[in-house]
């Protein structure tokens, strides 16, 4: 289990834990990779497009919300701190609009490795943009090494889905920071049992976190649900950080 730092680095336990920051900062990574200004949108944990479900007792610190739908669903037993439910209304509206202009920044910046037909599982990867032409896939472990360089920007496009097999992992290592992680996704992402992912997933579609999926990151859905089962054993979840106010939302089982 990992320790939660209140204030400037949280880290939690969870079977689902998702952090929302506040507004990125302007980050380059490698020539090319660029962090997106996530706008309104990096306040939210979660944020869907037709419905947000939790199940089981997740802590959401920052906010959650629909837009234009309206049901958000599974609070209780989930609950929020730091944050607002947003069902629907200007708030989240805004933050969609944000999220996606922030999704098609990510879509348009340049692949400079195309891993299209590979599994991540297995590879080190270092900051870059990468792509796929179809769907990706991770079985195993993918290590992100920033080579000591905190503003170290990573940038993955999928043409369609991504999915994790059970108890996959995404590490950030050498000074890297999930804050600067961006999984740009054409269609659908889920996040197999068990799963430890970092990053921020700016899916087209649904996203979807199994029991014991852990995230470091935010899930934003710009055209479809956003599901997570929070329960289960515990595993270590938490979000990106809110750098003007100094901690980070997350979610805790």
């Amino acid at each position: 289990m990992r320790k939660l730092k209140n204030l400037t680095i949280l880290f939690i336990l969870t079977t689902l834990f998702v952090v929302a920051g506040g507004p990125s900062p302007d980050v380059l990574a490698s020539p090319g990779a660029v962090a997106p200004n996530l706008g309104s949108a990096a306040t939210f944990v979660a944020l869907a497009s037709s419905t947000l479900t939790n199940t089981g007792s997740g802590v959401y610190v920052g906010d959650v919300g629909v837009s234009p739908g309206t049901a958000v669903i599974g609070f209780p037993p989930g609950t929020v701190r730091h944050g607002m439910i947003y069902e629907g209304g200007a708030v989240p509206a805004q933050a969609q609009i944000d999220a996606t202009t922030a999704y098609n920044d990510l879509a348009g910046q340049t692949c400079n490795v195309d891993l299209t037909g590979q599994d991540l599982g297995g590879m080190t990867l270092t900051p870059d943009v990468y792509c796929f032409d179809t769907s990706a896939q991770l079985t195993g472990d993918l290590v992100l090494d920033a080579l000591g360089d905190p503003l170290a920007v990573w940038v993955f496009q999928m043409g369609s889905t991504v999915t994790t097999a059970s108890t996959s992992s995404v590490t950030v290592i050498n000074s890297g920071q999930a804050v600067n992680v961006f999984w740009q996704v054409g269609s659908s992402a889920t996040l197999g049992t068990g799963t430890w992912f970092n990053g921020n997933i700016l899916a087209y579609a649904s996203i979807t976190l199994d029991t014991g999926a852990s995230l470091i990151g935010r899930l934003l859905s710009l055209n479809g649900a956003v599901t997570a089962d929070t329960n289960g054993i515990p595993s270590p979840i938490r979000n990106t950080p809110l750098f003007e106010s100094g901690f980070i939302p997350l979610i805790i089982k």
